[in-house]
């Protein structure tokens, strides 16, 4: 168990460091680690990444690096969407999920990649307000069906469509994911009693505090980073991890 652990640490470092990245190591971490049921570990990662994400969160607020318009238009639209995509996930296997995860990780890695010399400096452009709620929709479907929080789809819309430069964007996705991910595992709850499965609390408990302190280590470490650096290290981290997916399912 004591992997779990360190998986957990890991697990707030990427949240604090990038604004996301949680579920991609929680879902592995549950699955291949701690031995739970696919089905239950993408419910009780929704769980563990939302409470992380809101600690993470504290520290962004108080700086004022969050940008509110985005949460409401991308992230309360999304909390609908992540609730529709968790009741479709109980319709699909869990291998259907882990492959489709995997593959949107390394599509969004690219995409960081191809706009890496697109403008981080502070200055804010959005775009039109129904085009944030539906891109919110739709990452939120999505980020329910395949059971994450969503930060590696949201940091990448927040900068490449949104226009915010990436440090305001991990502020910004951490408390969207928050919300995101308590909708989606409520949604779970029912999913799971129709399987006669159940969460682990003490595991997901255990977990969340020990992801919470990673955190702060994440934020920390964060603030000596350029922007762009953080943008290829994100790219790179889901390039390989959404590789070693795809090739444990195949």
């Amino acid at each position: 168990m004591i992997l779990s652990w360190i998986g957990a640490l890991l697990v707030g470092l990427s949240l604090g460091l990038l604004g996301s990245g949680g579920s991609i190591l929680t879902v592995p971490v549950l699955i291949y680690l701690a031995g739970e049921q696919e089905k239950v570990a993408i419910a009780e990662s929704l769980g563990i990444v939302g409470a992380i994400s809101l600690a993470g969160f504290i520290p962004y607020a108080l700086k004022k690096q969050v940008h509110w318009r985005s949460v409401i238009l991308f992230g309360l639209p999304g909390m609908a969407g992540t609730y529709a995509g968790a009741i479709i996930a109980g319709y699909v296997s869990g291998t259907f999920q882990l492959m489709l995860f995997a593959t949107v990780m390394v599509a969004a890695a690219f995409m960081m990649l191809r706009n890496n010399k697109q403008t981080l400096d502070t200055e804010i452009s959005p775009h039109a307000w129904w085009k944030i709620v539906l891109e919110g929709v739709a990452v939120g479907i999505l980020t329910g069906l395949v059971g994450v929080g969503g930060g590696f789809l949201i940091v990448p819309a927040l900068v490449l469509l949104g226009g915010l430069p990436m440090n305001l964007a991990i502020g910004t996705s951490l408390i969207i994911i928050t919300l995101k991910s308590f909708s989606g595992f409520f949604s779970y709850m029912d999913v799971l009693a129709e399987l006669h499965l159940t969460v682990n609390w003490h595991l997901v408990t255990i977990f969340s505090l020990i992801g919470a302190v990673g955190t702060l280590v994440g934020k920390s470490m964060g603030s000596r980073l350029s922007n762009e650096k953080l943008k290829k290290g994100f790219a790179g981290f889901l390039i390989v991890m959404g590789g070693y997916i795809i090739y444990m399912n195949i």
